[in-house]
């Protein structure tokens, strides 16, 4: 919500006025002059929008803001040019209307379109977030990250790796949004207040790393060619794809990068050609996905990383023995907060995970969420999302 400056005014009283941190204010307004304020200058106050409201008979401002539950100086800083003596029956003017509800709906297919406008819808209410991408699919879809914080300590979180595994992508979105309300509204998650770790942390999110191969899971091959003939026949014939892991090309991402690549390309259960699942290309970083992920995670220095997967109900936190001890004891937390094993390493290589331990040898973590067979039905979302809460959380307050 954009108001404008009148004489005398300070983000401070903007800040008590409207019942908002100021640090969300001033990191609202990144481009602006906030040094000295000038009148007539324009501000983006996050957490609100603006509704229409028609003037009725025997109305007055007053009254308005009485029914509306705001301050009536609150709907003047939206209506500069108003004069609240001089009302008309049926003249239109802005309340502002502080968002106490998620705008993001995680119940449901969760789809890269939807992904996208949910994006931009928050990006408009809670202008605080930086939202960047950081390279395209194989089909030329934006990858957008998210940052939120201030904080020197710089934690990621990504998901939707593998097609089939897209319920992740909700929920982390779904907690992005959870996150936004408790900021702007000053209430607890789990009676944890959040501005603390807004202050302390900078959170990086890729809500869908692979945003083809979630396309294909969920609606189909494209209608275009050559792709259509390509997936079709790389799925043994089947316009099934849920089984499909891979990205559109039918590289397994997760099995991209330079963590042994050579070792899990020669196992038993690797696939030595493009296919739904298993197959690491025929280089180490060969897919675009997978290159737009470790150019992110060399360029931010991560603290630790969190890649969401499905399914299992686990936590993996080791590779080879390269992991730091604190390692440990973050998964231990991770498990009390969510109920998951936590489980130090299996015989695989070639993950995100593994390749962040082995070249930072900072805490890396996997976290399998749910249980059953991929892609899990939505109806187990409000379970998953109650047990992920307290890890989203406590990837920040570690």
């Amino acid at each position: 919500m954009n108001i404008t400056v009148r004489p005398g005014d300070s983000l401070w009283h903007y800040s008590h006025l409207f019942r908002v941190p100021l640090q969300l204010i001033v990191d609202s307004n990144r481009d602006a002059n906030l040094q000295v304020l000038s009148v007539g200058q324009r501000i983006r106050i996050p957490g609100y929008v603006t509704v229409e409201v028609q003037v009725n008979q025997g109305e007055t401002l007053w009254l308005i803001a009485q029914r509306r539950n705001v301050p009536i100086e609150a709907i003047l800083l939206v209506n500069p040019t108003l004069d609240p003596n001089r009302l008309r029956v049926g003249q239109t003017i802005r309340v502002p209307l502080r968002i106490t509800w998620r705008l993001v709906n995680g119940e449901q297919t969760y789809s890269y379109a939807t992904m996208i406008n949910d994006l931009r819808r928050l990006q408009s209410v809670y202008p605080f977030i930086l939202n960047t991408s950081i390279g395209d699919s194989v089909l030329g879809n934006n990858i957008p990250e998210i940052r939120i914080g201030t904080g020197p300590k710089r934690v990621h979180y990504n998901a939707s790796f593998h097609a089939n595994e897209w319920i992740t992508t909700p929920v982390l979105m779904t907690f992005l949004n959870d996150y936004l309300l408790s900021l702007t509204n000053q209430t607890p998650i789990r009676s944890l207040f959040t501005l603390p770790l807004y202050q302390q942390s900078t959170l990086s999110l890729v809500p869908m790393v692979n945003p083809d191969g979630v396309t294909l899971v969920q609606q189909g091959p494209p209608e275009t060619e050559p792709w259509r003939t390509r997936v079709v026949e790389m799925n043994n014939g089947s316009t099934d794809f849920s089984g499909w892991k891979a990205n559109i090309r039918g590289v397994d991402l997760n099995d991209q990068f330079p963590a042994n690549w050579e070792l899990e390309r020669e196992r038993e259960t690797a696939r030595k050609t493009p296919g739904p699942r298993d197959y690491g290309g025929e280089r180490p970083l060969s897919e675009p996905e997978a290159i737009a992920m470790a150019d992110l995670t060399r360029r931010r220095d991560f603290a630790w990383v969190l890649a969401f997967h499905t399914q299992g109900r686990v936590i993996y936190w080791g590779y080879l023995g390269l992991e730091p001890p604190v390692s440990e004891t973050m998964a231990n937390e991770f498990s009390r907060v969510s109920g998951y094993e936590p489980v130090r390493s299996i015989e695989s290589y070639a993950g995100y995970k593994d390749w962040f331990i082995q070249d930072w040898r900072r805490p890396g973590f996997t976290v399998e969420l749910g249980s059953g067979t991929n892609p899990l039905p939505i109806s187990q979302f409000g379970e998953i999302y109650e047990e992920t809460l307290g890890i989203f959380l406590a990837g920040l307050y570690l």
